[in-house]
């Protein structure tokens, strides 16, 4: 193995804004499908879940600095996601940064995450679920979420980060000091290490930090994603002011 051109461009950037661009809810077709060429993209990012419901999509929304509504619809599970391709390896491109601001409306029904998963299918579903106190693995992920099927008071952040390896995580011992608010913006930030190692910040608070090799599996390929599913019943909505992605280039030939 050998590597060349480091004078190149290193640093790999992801970044929206969300000043006014929008994917309308009620497209009537899925992500991925080949109806009207429906691949959806907001930048640099794409949009992905369950595109095919009437209520679920991003739309912008006329607020100071320029926010996007993430919508995820009245079916467990159900939603929608920004994200990246599943393009980005501890060991190949770390430190890894996935930082957001964003805010909820109502705190007491849905699933946000942001952060970093083993997989983004067309059709996202959550990359981990939560029951009581207990959250299940879905796909390898490290990063926030709020999910109202905890018994944790709404609105607390948790900070899970769940490996290959990791059947099932108890939530109170990844649990944040800090509380969403209801219409209230909190500045999330997750730094994972080429060695697995991972950072969790609220607000520019530091609120976890987890040693080589327990956060991250180092060669899991993964993808950035925030996003935001339904419960049954329920539909659920986060309000993004903008969403960053970084990374150092991989430079092995």
């Amino acid at each position: 193995m050998s590597v060349s051109g480091q004078s190149g461009v290193g640093r790999l950037r992801w970044f929206n804004d969300f000043a006014g661009a929008e994917i309308p809810v009620a497209n009537a077709v899925a992500y991925g499908t080949s109806a009207g060429g429906c691949n959806y993209y907001l930048g640099d990012f794409k949009l992905i879940g369950d595109l095919g419901e009437t209520d679920t999509g991003a739309v912008s929304t006329d607020k100071a600095n320029g926010y996007i509504l993430l919508s995820g619809n009245n079916e467990n599970g159900k939603g929608a996601a920004i994200a990246t391709g599943i393009i980005l390896s501890p060991v190949l491109n770390g430190t890894i940064v996935v930082e957001c601001r964003l805010e909820r409306a109502v705190l007491t029904a849905g699933n946000v995450f942001i952060g970093l998963a083993g997989t983004l299918a067309d059709d996202v579903a959550e990359p981990v679920t939560a029951t009581g106190t207990e959250l299940t693995y879905v796909v390898p992920c490290v990063g926030f979420m709020l999910d109202s099927q905890l018994t944790a008071a709404d609105g607390l952040w948790h900070m899970p980060y769940l490996l290959a390896s990791t059947a099932t995580q108890v939530s109170t011992v990844i649990e944040a000091s800090q509380t969403a608010v209801a219409g209230e913006s909190d500045l999330v930030r997750l730094e994972v290490d080429n060695n697995g190692a991972a950072r969790w910040y609220i607000n520019q608070v530091l609120e976890q930090s987890i040693g080589a090799g327990l956060a991250a599996t180092t060669t899991t390929l993964m993808g950035a994603c925030v996003g935001c599913w339904g419960t049954t019943g329920t539909a659920a909505t986060v309000d993004v002011d903008y969403f960053l992605v970084e990374a150092n280039r991989d430079w092995t030939r």
